[in-house]
């Protein structure tokens, strides 16, 4: 998926669940998908709980995660 492709899927509006990145159209958090995949969910489990999403919806959600990840700043912790 590209950039441009999880860009039509996620939506950042401060109208819209305070900003948090969403699933357009929807208030689901791209957090809560990206946390129920690390919990150990399926994504069956996870469209079975919100049939209203897509298989890309959750490509998108991955896609986004990556993204931010890898242009965010770490600091490692002292030992």
């Amino acid at each position: 998926m590209s950039t441009e492709d999880w860009r039509a899927r996620i939506v950042i509006d401060p109208n819209i669940h305070h900003g948090v990145p969403c699933i357009r159209g929807t208030r689901v958090p791209v957090s809560v998908l990206i946390g129920s995949l690390a919990e150990g969910d399926t994504p069956t489990d996870i469209l079975a709980s919100y049939p209203h999403l897509t298989e890309e919806d959750l490509q998108a959600a991955l896609k986004f995660a990556a993204e931010a990840v890898s242009s965010s700043d770490f600091i490692p912790l002292a030992k």
